[in-house]
């Protein structure tokens, strides 16, 4: 129990500086270069994870990386810039929410971890917190921006169990490199045709992305991988959601933004959720005495099989002939 508690903490250190990554990029850095925001935040990251890791891709895993780099990192971060600009950040970060619920349904297909009902109770009182905390009604909501916001919710999903299915055995500092390079790497090309070429940063800016690319990039994805790596991805998806949590909390403290009552219960509901999600289900005695039950006859064998009454005699117990209780043939 011990050691999981460390694990989720480890995990908890990605949505954290997620949530945090919000308040940095509404603040500091350009918002009209989505492309080249995502290329400057994955791919100084991933070569910075992979001068430490110092292992390149082998075998299958160049086109894994591609892939995963595709789900996790380059698609996922343009597609949430398109929400962020589309739709009122309440609404875009109540979709992304739902990533509990579905990391926790994946899971069972892919990676054959059955959904407990303390961890889809955890995902509902979590969400509904969520919506408390961040859902105050609008008069229009872009549809463009709910697809994309509902793309990439879905897209980081697969792309997070297929990492857990397919990283086992691998350095997670490894493979987190190779993934945000091969997302930085797919998106480049379309930065330069589409946006043309980098963006100018001023020192602000500078310092944003230094931040954003080691703390809530390269940091962020090697917790959250190595969260993957020690835990259910349903109790992973449920740490999650202390994602929103960060972006009120960081909202009220340094840009003054109002935290008022459905913000408070809205934050308490959450760590409930993630709370009432680590609980393990109650087994019942006779589920827990079925193994025992089970193992008996394969611990005894008939030649060995104790006997009520007094020993017989040889001939009793050898081959065919007459018994010896066998009656008496009438004439």
């Amino acid at each position: 129990m011990e050691a999981k508690w460390r694990w989720l903490l480890v995990t908890a250190v990605a949505p954290i500086a997620w949530g945090s990554n919000y308040f940095v990029t509404r603040q500091f850095l350009p918002l009209d270069s989505p492309l080249w925001g995502a290329v400057l935040r994955a791919l100084p990251a991933g070569i910075l994870l992979l001068l430490i890791a110092r292992r390149r891709p082998h075998g299958s895993w160049w086109w894994k990386s591609l892939v995963l780099g595709a789900l996790n990192v380059g698609a996922f971060f343009v597609l949430v810039y398109l929400a962020s600009q589309l739709l009122p950040s309440s609404v875009a970060s109540t979709i992304m929410a739902t990533s509990a619920g579905v990391l926790l349904l994946l899971a069972w297909p892919l990676l054959a971890e059955r959904p407990q009902w303390v961890s889809a109770l955890g995902a509902l009182v979590g969400f509904g917190g969520v919506c408390l905390m961040l859902f105050e009604g609008t008069e229009h909501i872009a549809p463009l921006g709910v697809v994309a916001s509902l793309a990439a919710m879905l897209m980081s999903s697969v792309g997070f169990v297929l990492t857990k299915k397919w990283a086992a055995g691998q350095p997670v500092l490894a493979v987190t490199s190779w993934q945000l390079i091969a997302g930085g790497l797919l998106v480049l090309p379309f930065a330069a045709l589409l946006e043309g070429g980098v963006p100018a940063l001023d020192p602000p800016a500078l310092a944003a992305f230094a931040y954003v690319t080691v703390v809530a990039t390269a940091l962020a994805f090697v917790c959250w991988f190595t969260g993957l790596r020690h835990l259910p991805a349903g109790t992973v998806g449920l740490v999650g959601l202390l994602n929103p949590v960060t972006g009120v909390l960081l909202g009220t403290l340094v840009a003054g933004e109002t935290f008022g009552l459905p913000q408070a219960v809205g934050t308490a509901l959450v760590l409930a959720g993630v709370l009432i999600g680590q609980r393990a289900p109650a087994r019942s005695s006779r589920s827990g005495n079925a193994p025992a039950s089970r193992a008996t006859p394969f611990a005894t064998s008939p030649a060995v099989r104790p006997r009520s009454g007094p020993p017989t005699s040889r001939r009793t117990a050898s081959t065919p002939g007459p018994s010896a209780a066998a009656p008496p043939r009438r004439s």
